[in-house]
């Protein structure tokens, strides 16, 4: 036995001394590369015998040594961190994997629980439990129905059975369809002065007026404190229908934040303001302005990206929105099969401040819509006392449209916006697009009659929609083309129009 003991020892011990000795001499050589008294001994060895050139040689090894040694530190400490972070990631992921087999088991638990009030909800009709499975859709469908009604007192939709009720004898009051465009916007600034308190040049007020013949969304931008909210405020109360102000959230992502949800729990459906209002509007030709207040304090295109197809279309008839899946009995008298009309007397109107706390609004949006600039505080002026007025918006769309087919943009601007576009593409490879020129021939007409000028008009257009595009170019390359379109456009136009184009461009070169 002795004998084995011994051969065990001798045979094992010549490993695990080897072993012992490899990695005695790592450490040791890992010491001696880092001894750094042993390199300064040796530097003062030599300090006597080098000179010149020899220590210039000297100096580049030392430095060669030097980042050697940091290379050898870094790539421990990177491993050591790669290491932390990959056993950190494996016990996230085991834990993630248990909080999922977690839900799955409360996902089953939730499907046995429905089955059993399934059950319960097909035995009060007559049928087996054991017969849920040969139901058809349409059957379960109506047995959730009775169940949500019977839970809501035979209604989802509180507020607009409200609305229902209210408005079943409406009388509407007796407006004032007798008033001009020009006289609509000037009366609307001294209202706002006299009652109200807030100061507006009258070109504002006939830039508002005139975007709402070309689109249904108004972008209000500046920055703050311009009066921006007050403006379409001001508008609401001038014409005796209140705004309604919708305040965006930074958490909105999609349009349940406007149109409100059905709660699956409680059977009943959640509400917005904006949802009453809208079907309030549907009982009345008042007009109906909406503020998206702060609107790109969240990503405009998430919450209002339906709201916007739905917009561009040509037939109103085809502006509606599904609300829910299927139709109550319950139901309000305006939600058929679940969809509701958006009324053609609301317009919306969004407020942007351009900060670091907000998001741009992409091309998407703002080709949709009519930006506003309102960059500077009202001057203060003395207005006589105005009433409010009373007006029907088929009224209102009239003059808009009357002021379109009267004041159409002439074939001479309409010649030079073509040349000019075909300048802006060979030297900026930007277009104007069809929809742009639409709002153009919409929007110029309109602020014509509103009392402004033609050539304004087209100026303010092709600021606001066409250059406002270069702000997503490298502006350091177009710098020198600035200089040359701001000529063409005085060859075009005269060199006393079209201020509002030459100041963005100018603006815009300054950036750089």
């Amino acid at each position: 036995m002795d004998t084995v003991f011994k051969f065990l020892f001798e045979f094992l011990g010549q490993f695990f001394s080897s072993l012992w000795s490899i990695i005695a001499a790592a450490f040791t050589g890992i010491g001696n590369a880092f001894n750094i008294p042993a390199y300064v001994n040796i530097i003062y060895a030599y300090t006597t015998e080098l000179g010149g050139l020899a220590w210039l040689v000297a100096i580049v090894a030392i430095l060669l040594l030097v980042a050697v040694l940091g290379l050898i530190v870094w790539l421990i400490v990177v491993s050591v961190k790669k290491f932390i972070t990959g056993h950190r990631r494996r016990k996230d992921t085991n834990s993630l994997v248990a909080e999922v087999q977690a839900l799955n088991k409360e996902v089953m638990r939730l499907n046995l629980e429905k089955d059993k009030i399934l059950s319960m909800k097909v035995s009060q009709i007559g049928l087996n439990p054991n017969e849920i499975s040969e139901l058809t859709g349409e059957e379960l469908e109506t047995l959730n129905q009775q169940e949500g009604e019977e839970q809501t007192g035979d209604k989802r939709f509180y507020k607009l059975s409200e609305i229902d009720e209210l408005w079943a004898d409406y009388q509407p009051p007796e407006y004032d369809n007798e008033i001009t465009l020009p006289e609509f916007c000037d009366r609307f600034r001294l209202f706002a002065c006299s009652q109200l308190k807030l100061f507006y040049d009258i070109k504002i007020i006939r830039l508002f007026i005139a975007s709402f013949a070309s689109t249904r969304l108004i972008i209000l931008q500046g920055i703050s404190g311009t009066g921006k909210t007050s403006l379409p405020y001001a508008f609401g109360k001038f014409i005796n229908r209140p705004a309604i102000i919708a305040s965006v959230q930074p958490s909105w992502r999609d349009r349940s934040e406007l149109f409100g949800y059905f709660n699956e729990f409680t059977k009943k459906f959640n509400e917005t303001e904006l949802l009453r209002a809208m079907y309030e509007a549907s009982y009345n030709e008042n007009i109906y302005p909406v503020i998206l207040d702060e609107m790109n304090i969240a990503r405009v295109e998430y919450y209002f990206a339906e709201m916007l197809s739905i917009l561009e279309m040509p037939s109103r008839d085809e502006w509606v929105v599904d609300i829910v899946p299927n139709g109550w009995p319950s139901d309000p008298k305006h939600i058929v099969n679940g969809q509701i009309q958006i009324p053609g007397n609301m317009w919306y109107i969004g407020t942007a401040n351009n900060d670091d706390s907000t998001f741009a609004i992409t091309d998407k949006v703002y080709d949709r819509a009519m930006p506003i600039n309102i960059d500077s505080k009202g001057v203060a002026f003395d207005a006589p006392y105005t009433e409010s007025i009373y007006i029907n918006y088929k009224y209102f769309e009239s003059l808009l449209n009357e002021a379109k087919a009267n004041n159409v943009v002439s074939e001479e601007n309409l010649k030079k916006i073509g040349l000019l576009d075909d300048y802006v593409i060979e030297h900026f490879r930007i277009a104007f697009g069809n929809r742009i020129v639409k709002q153009l021939r919409d929007f110029v007409p309109a602020y014509v009659g509103c009392g402004g000028t033609e050539i304004d008009g087209l100026d303010y257009v092709l600021a606001r929609k066409v250059f406002r595009k270069f702000e997503s170019l490298n502006l350091s390359y177009i710098r020198d083309e600035i200089d040359g379109l701001c000529a063409y456009i005085d060859e075009l136009f005269g060199e006393e129009n079209m201020e509002e184009c030459k100041s963005y461009l100018r603006m815009l070169k300054k950036l750089v």
